[in-house]
């Protein structure tokens, strides 16, 4: 652990490792403290609550997913006509479904982490942390309808949020082994085509 950054982000770095590594179950305020070199009560001066280190933690995950997200939709063809406009906008909706899916395949103690319920919807939360964690999902989702939009759909935001919670449903049952039991495929094969169902369900069918 790199000493010389601020103990605030030195502590996010060993929630993220340790999530990473051992799962949310090992995201104890005294185990973060212990492996970042400091005190017990040292993360008390910048995180009052587990919630709230917890909720910068989670953060830290929805800032790579964004970015994950950001590469595979860097390229967008502005002045394309209609017909290859709504192609381009569905390849890029599957482009990020894809990298959703992938995510929470790879990272899965932090997808986890990233929508724990009582880190988005906690009382014991300050509101202001509360805000801040809960709108990390709006870019993703914003991004989402318009691309959906482009696609034709006559409800974007109804169609995006069902999108959405399709793909949360097939990384959760890909991750817990029902998916792979169920279809008797291994990752590489399945995920892709589950995906692909997905978003042909919600987009009406595979594109021209």
């Amino acid at each position: 652990m790199d000493q010389e950054r601020p103990l605030r982000e030195r502590l996010i770095d060993v929630g993220a490792e340790l999530v990473a590594s051992e799962g949310t179950g090992a995201l104890g305020l005294r185990e973060i403290a212990r492996r970042a070199g400091v005190s017990h009560g040292a993360p008390r001066r910048y995180f009052p609550t587990h919630h709230s280190l917890l909720s910068a933690i989670a953060r830290r995950g929805f800032a790579d997913l964004g970015e994950r997200i950001a590469a595979v939709t860097a390229e967008a063809d502005a002045d394309s006509d209609s017909a290859a406009e709504q192609s381009s906008a569905r390849e890029r909706v599957r482009a990020i479904a894809c990298a959703y899916v992938g995510y929470a395949l790879e990272q899965p103690g932090m997808f986890e982490l990233m929508f724990r319920h009582d880190l988005l919807d906690s009382t014991d939360q300050a509101p202001s942390d509360e805000a801040r964690l809960r709108d990390s999902t709006l870019p993703l989702f914003h991004l989402l309808v318009a691309l959906v939009s482009r696609c034709g759909a006559a409800e974007p935001s109804v169609t995006a949020a069902a999108l959405w919670a399709n793909l949360h449903g097939v990384a959760q049952l890909w991750r817990w082994g029902s998916l792979p039991l169920a279809l008797g495929e291994d990752r590489a094969a399945g995920v892709e085509r589950m995906v692909d169902a997905a978003v042909d369900a919600h987009l009406g069918g595979a594109a021209a």
